[in-house]
């Protein structure tokens, strides 16, 4: 069974109270269930984590080199701010896919620019939790023609 990691960034864990009119009412937790049993149905594992600290992303990253066979990352605010986080994915050499609950293209301008987008396989916006189940599917389907 393949393994995948769902990491996610700074203040994802506020999610539900965190200005639930952008980011949705779901909880992280309600979000990591849904994911599970979404996973589940498609043959694949999960690991999920969330962290504040772009050193701990960075070391999860590196630790799912020989583990996962693919990435799903939501680093929040870190998508517009970190060449180190850009590094650490082209580094490990996994299929990463970007993921945002809300459409950052239609927000700040400051939020248009994603240094993850560079080396992310595809990026998935806007569509709130259900974004991470187009982001498992899509990874899925990219393991499976991978081979």
């Amino acid at each position: 069974m393949a393994s995948i990691l769902i990491l996610n960034g700074p203040n994802l864990n506020l999610l539900g109270t965190r200005e639930p009119e952008v980011y949705g009412r779901a909880t992280l937790g309600d979000i990591e269930a849904m994911c599970r049993a979404h996973a589940e149905g498609r043959g694949l594992d999960i690991a999920f984590s969330q962290s504040n600290h772009e050193g701990a992303l960075l070391d999860a990253i590196h630790a799912a080199r020989g583990r996962h066979a693919g990435i799903i990352l939501n680093a929040g605010a870190y998508t517009h701010t970190s060449v180190a986080l850009m590094d650490a994915i082209a580094g490990v050499a996994l299929p990463v896919i970007e993921l945002h609950l809300s459409n950052i293209h239609a927000r700040e301008d400051f939020r248009h620019r994603s240094y993850i987008a560079r080396v992310a396989l595809g990026v998935i916006c806007g569509f709130g939790a259900q974004g991470y189940l187009l982001a498992i599917d899509a990874l899925h389907s990219h393991l499976e023609r991978a081979g």
